[in-house]
């Protein structure tokens, strides 16, 4: 009986701890990853392009280029590798129903702890992205990051397409 009451509560521990391993953006960042301000507007007033704006196009010219660095990223596997360990520490100690809030503590902790070990390890990746601010030809601001400019240039009239810009 006690067996399965480890093992239920390293698996409720595991289901807690996948909501917390979530690899959603940093929210300066927006939906797409990178810095910009998640009500979609960065707070140079640049209308910050996420995922949930994929679908729009529109034309403009660019007004600036910046290098940004781009935020490690977690798949998870750090959060449940620490949460096991947490728990199975954490039902190491007392008995009873302290023996299974311990477990659960013991999970939560090493979910946060692994999470934070495997980001602290990729963010040595050096990954860099462009954040690219845009006056569009309506005269609103937008700002598109993505991962390589290639021949963009300040001064340039591009294209909006699919939170991607190209040359027009």
């Amino acid at each position: 009986m006690k067996a399965i009451r480890t093992i239920a509560a390293l698996v409720a521990a595991g289901a807690v701890l996948g909501g917390c391993a979530s690899s959603s953006p940093d929210p300066y960042y927006g939906n797409n990853g990178y810095r910009g301000a998640d009500t979609g507007y960065r707070n140079d007033g640049y209308r910050n392009d996420g995922y949930r704006d994929s679908a729009s196009a529109g034309y403009g010219t660019i007004e600036s280029i910046q290098v940004t660095n781009a935020e490690a990223r977690t798949s998870g596997a750090g959060a449940i590798v620490g949460g096991l360990v947490g728990a199975l520490a954490g039902n190491q100690v007392g008995s009873g129903g302290g023996r299974t809030a311990a477990t659960v503590a013991g999970g939560v902790a090493g979910a946060a702890i692994g999470n934070n070990v495997e980001r602290n390890r990729n963010a040595g990746d050096g990954q860099q992205a462009y954040a690219v601010n845009i006056r569009m030809d309506n005269g609103e601001y937008r700002t598109i990051v993505q991962d390589n400019v290639y021949d963009l240039r300040v001064g340039n009239r591009v294209r909006i397409v699919d939170g991607r810009v190209y040359r027009y």
